[in-house]
């Protein structure tokens, strides 16, 4: 699916590592340095033109996040398809030791296009009924038994 795409000087088009992947890469257009628990939001001197239909979404890349704890803030972020703007990459540093120092063109995040569909909210006294019901936050499981709940503090049991 053509994307039509304008860069800012110096920066790099979006680009898939391997044929089949989801996610292209967005690269920085600037150096940068995040301290300890730092966020910015920095840019990628990339806009696109978003086919109607669809909408982009900005994912984290996992391998920053494993080996020096790079993450987004709000992940994933979303690109509307009337969006002409550059996209922007909220960052944050989660490491609680080390600066993390990132390069011009260092690859920081991932584009995923994906077709969407605009759900028509209607109002109704009540919703029908499901198995699961109003059960969330947890309450399928899927981990073992945990340590400790939110709402513990010191000294309770």
């Amino acid at each position: 699916m053509p994307v039509p795409v304008v860069l800012a000087e110096g920066a790099v088009a979006p680009s898939y590592a391997q044929p089949g992947d989801a996610g292209a890469d967005l690269a920085l257009t600037e150096d940068l340095e995040l301290a300890p628990h730092q966020r910015a939001l920095v840019g990628t001197g990339v806009a696109v033109a978003i086919p109607e239909g669809y909408a982009g979404f900005v994912h984290p890349r996992s391998g920053l996040a494993h080996r020096v704890g790079l993450g987004m803030v709000n992940a994933p972020g979303t690109i509307d398809a009337g969006y002409r703007g550059e996209i922007k990459v909220n960052l944050v540093n989660h490491d609680p030791e080390r600066t993390i120092r990132l390069r011009r063109g260092d690859r920081i995040a991932q584009l995923v296009v994906q077709p969407v569909v605009q759900a028509e909210f209607r109002p109704v006294a009540e919703l029908p009924a499901s198995a699961r019901g109003t059960g969330g936050h947890g309450s399928t499981g899927g981990f073992t038994a945990p340590t400790a709940t939110p709402t513990q503090t010191e000294g309770q049991a």
